[in-house]
């Protein structure tokens, strides 16, 4: 017990480091942070509680509901791979336009609710200055660290986005890419193949429905383990909406994503085809074989990811209400 505060204390202390490194080489590479852009002071004096609240009230869904922190960390990534990190994920469909949240690609996507009390209580403090975009962001991180895995600190000022189109989610990664298919996708972003990789580490928490895995059942997949198949068709046999963890610790944010996909046990196509092409299977072996490597390199591609094409100033706004546009 007399050790647990300085590990807590070493732990954020080395994250703040792993910020530092991986902004300073962002800015190298051509993204622009500074005092007109994002900054990891931006609220500091126009909503100086903004990540203690961010904090509080995920911390609070997640002890009612741990199984929110998988929803909430896909809803960011989501986010990002559309349009950038810019809260479009968060608005909902109207008469004239269908959105993002309503593509079959996000109808697994649970937590909405978290954002929309963040939001309320920051413009009950300072009305008009946090994006949900910056909520979102932040909620995620939050989200990571309560199932018990690396922190980071990410850069804050993004703007929200006034569009979200049911259309633009094809660019999202599906369940039946191949590794070639990822590394294309990923690359697109601006992220390696090793990146790729880390950040698919995301699926350490939450679960997959039968839909986006059955048709690996139809024609057995030579590269899914034949006991974990019977497992998966057990699942399925509950109906496309049934759930599958993707590993043994649905809520831990740990390594064991990694063994499953050495062991063949593997979800989704996209997750076991990591392991199977040469492409990506040393950074799987890596991963299962040292946590701390996949939490250090996750923190690194997070905090990149988080920089995904977004909107500052005039080029976005700050909703009043997350679920539309002002």
């Amino acid at each position: 017990m007399v050790y647990k505060r300085p590990l807590k204390c070493l732990k954020i202390v080395m994250a703040n480091l792993v910020t530092v490194f991986v902004v300073m080489g962002i800015i190298v590479s051509g993204f622009r942070i500074g005092a007109d852009g994002l900054n990891m002071n931006y609220y500091l004096f126009s909503c100086p509680f903004v990540e203690s609240v961010v904090k509080d009230i995920v911390n609070r869904a997640l002890e009612d509901d741990p199984s929110l922190a998988a929803p909430l960390l896909r809803m960011h990534f989501h986010d990002c791979f559309i349009q950038g990190c810019d809260g479009s994920i968060l608005i909902d469909s109207t008469k004239g336009n269908k959105a993002e949240k309503d593509s079959p690609a996000n109808l697994s996507l649970r937590g909405y609710e978290i954002i929309d009390d963040i939001k309320e209580e920051l413009e009950r403090q300072c009305p008009g200055v946090v994006s949900c975009a910056d909520i979102l962001a932040l909620a995620a991180r939050d989200a990571v660290f309560f199932a018990r895995g690396p922190v980071y600190d990410i850069p804050k000022g993004r703007k929200d986005g006034t569009r979200s189109k049911i259309e633009d989610t094809i660019n999202l990664p599906s369940p039946n890419f191949n590794a070639s298919d990822l590394i294309k996708m990923f690359g697109q972003h601006g992220f390696s193949a090793q990146e790729m990789v880390a950040l698919s580490g995301a699926h350490t928490i939450g679960v997959a429905r039968c839909s986006s895995f059955k048709n690996r059942l139809t024609k057995v997949d030579p590269n899914l383990n034949s006991e974990f198949a019977k497992t998966l068709s057990r699942t399925c046999s509950d109906g496309d909406n049934a759930e599958q963890p993707f590993d043994e610790t649905r809520n831990d944010f740990d390594n064991l994503y990694f063994d499953a996909l050495v062991s063949s046990n593997g979800v989704l196509t996209s997750d076991q085809t990591l392991f199977t092409s040469p492409k990506t299977r040393n950074f799987v072996n890596s991963y299962a074989q040292n946590q701390a490597l996949f939490f250090l390199d996750f923190q690194q591609a997070m905090i990149k990811m988080t920089l995904l094409d977004i909107k500052e100033g005039s080029k976005g706004q700050v909703r009043d209400n997350c679920r539309r546009i002002n």
